[in-house]
């Protein structure tokens, strides 16, 4: 047919205005089989359910593990005595020579003593591990 075939032809202009609409507004269809053919299950969740899911998810995996950290930690802080052997968060072993309210005074060397902040305090060492180290 060709070019010239194309030309030939007659315009029909009814049906070009609407072609023309057509890339200017979306044409609306109708939606075939809405949320009311789903399972209960699937419009739960498709209407924010998941969130409802989400919310219990988070509370045990990471709020009650940080809860239960910090209540380890607090404990620990709170039994330290004079004595015991520990290590402070920048690396130090020492052993506990005093112990104040906020501060503690740690002997990291035969009459090397510091203060440090009992919140440094990293973990607490079996006893006599200083002298194997």
């Amino acid at each position: 047919m060709g070019i010239r075939g194309i030309i030939r032809r007659p315009i029909d202009l009814e049906n070009m205005s609407v072609q023309l609409l057509d890339l200017l507004i979306a044409p609306a269809y109708a939606q075939q089989g809405g949320p009311q053919d789903m399972p209960a299950v699937l419009r739960f969740l498709n209407s924010g359910g998941i969130f409802l899911i989400f919310i219990p998810l988070l509370y045990f995996m990471m709020i009650r593990p940080q809860m239960r950290r910090s209540r380890e930690t607090r404990d620990m802080l709170s039994k330290l005595a004079k004595g015991d052997e520990i290590v402070i968060s920048g690396g130090l072993a020492g052993r506990i020579a005093g112990i104040g309210e906020v501060y503690l005074t740690v002997e990291i060397a035969p009459g090397v003593e510091v203060k440090v902040q009992k919140t440094a305090v990293g973990s607490v060492l079996p006893k006599g591990t200083l002298k194997t180290l």
